[in-house]
């Protein structure tokens, strides 16, 4: 055969698809990644302002709140035992405390929710003091800890872990089919996803906390976020694969690497962020799991409850769609369990005499 000849025969038509698809994948992973980081800028900040006098809190929040280009969401408290109460319970990310006495006002800030949004604070609050003649001092009331540079931690592990959860599912297709023969061989898959994120869940916690001291709070908490971050990605990616076969691992990346990871608030929180990743970061396993790793590690948990539904929302999800996959398939030709005969291979459909 001629050299032209091999290429004809070598590049099926599926092999090329597949290879625009990864092309394709690749523009939207730089695309969003770029898009995401190339320029943070604060957008609607929640901050707490308090003061002794009700008047001159009004005002506060008044001026901050018509600051060009809409950095801060200011919302006046009652007093500053209120304000430190919003912080810690993630209700808003810091907390401006006026003396009407003196001309140096306190900035309460909390780094382990990520030290590029306690820095932004700094930057706008202190602008805004600087231009009204007063003095600010930034006081850290949930600092990251000595391991954790810049608070990332959480969001390494969360990725980590959701690494973790979609190639598990990837090597089950690869290994088996990419969708379930019948309804047994679909629980055999979620059970064994499920041991796996137990596990990966544990080591996860151990390596970021006792090992290399990262992050603190409680192990067991975070334990049990790991195992719910990977079973959440790896049942959506076992989801994605009955849908769509080994197409399926591409979508899985797609949705958890090139849209969850830059809009997960790890880098750049939320309120740093671009509309459109801000508005699907909360949503998306890795957001949902960085928000939630954060709050038990440096806010006692308050704040992870919406983010751990989330979690379990998509881990319903990918089980459910996994099994309707599985249930379809069976109908369409699997060896019912129990049978005796062997299953069909999950590389697709038995095929039907005419």
């Amino acid at each position: 055969m001629t050299f032209l000849a091999e290429i004809k025969d070598a590049v099926t038509v599926r092999a090329a698809v597949l290879v625009v698809g990864v092309l394709a994948l690749q523009l939207a992973f730089i695309t969003s990644y770029i898009g995401a980081f190339h320029q943070p800028k604060p957008s609607e900040i929640p901050i707490a302002v308090a003061s002794p006098a009700p008047r001159i809190t009004a005002l506060s929040v008044e001026k901050l709140a018509a600051l060009p280009g809409d950095p801060l969401d200011p919302r006046a408290v009652a007093n500053e035992a209120a304000a430190l109460s919003q912080v810690r319970n993630r209700d808003v990310d810091g907390a401006l405390i006026i003396d009407p006495a003196g001309q140096t006002d306190r900035l309460l800030v909390a780094s382990g929710a990520g030290a590029s949004l306690s820095q932004a604070l700094e930057l706008v609050v202190g602008a805004a003091e600087k231009a009204q003649g007063r003095a600010v001092r930034v006081v850290d009331v949930a600092p990251a800890a000595a391991g954790d540079a810049r608070g990332l931690s959480a969001f390494y592990l969360v990725v980590g872990w959701s690494v973790g959860g979609y190639l598990c599912a990837a090597i089950l297709a690869i290994s088996a089919g990419a969708r379930p023969a019948n309804t047994a061989r679909g629980v055999i898959r979620l059970g064994t996803l499920l041991v796996y994120a137990v596990v990966a869940g544990l080591l996860g916690a151990l390596i970021a906390g006792p090992v290399l001291d990262a992050l603190p709070g409680s192990i067991w908490a975070l334990w049990g976020l790991g195992a719910l971050v990977v079973f959440a990605v790896g049942a959506i990616t076992l989801a994605l694969q009955g849908v769509a076969g080994v197409v399926g691992i591409g979508l899985a990346i797609l949705l958890v690497v090139v849209l969850g990871n830059p809009s997960a608030g790890g880098a750049y929180p939320y309120p740093l962020l671009p509309p459109f990743w801000r508005a699907i970061g909360p949503a998306l396993p890795p957001g949902a799991g960085t928000y939630a790793a954060r709050s038990i590690a440096y806010f006692k948990g308050n704040g992870a409850g919406g983010p751990m539904l989330v979690l379990a929302g998509w881990a319903v999800l990918g089980s459910v769609v996994t099994m309707a996959c599985a249930v379809s398939r069976h109908g369409r030709g699997g060896a019912p369990v129990g049978s005796g005969l062997p299953a069909p291979p999950d590389r697709g459909p038995t095929p039907r005499l005419p």
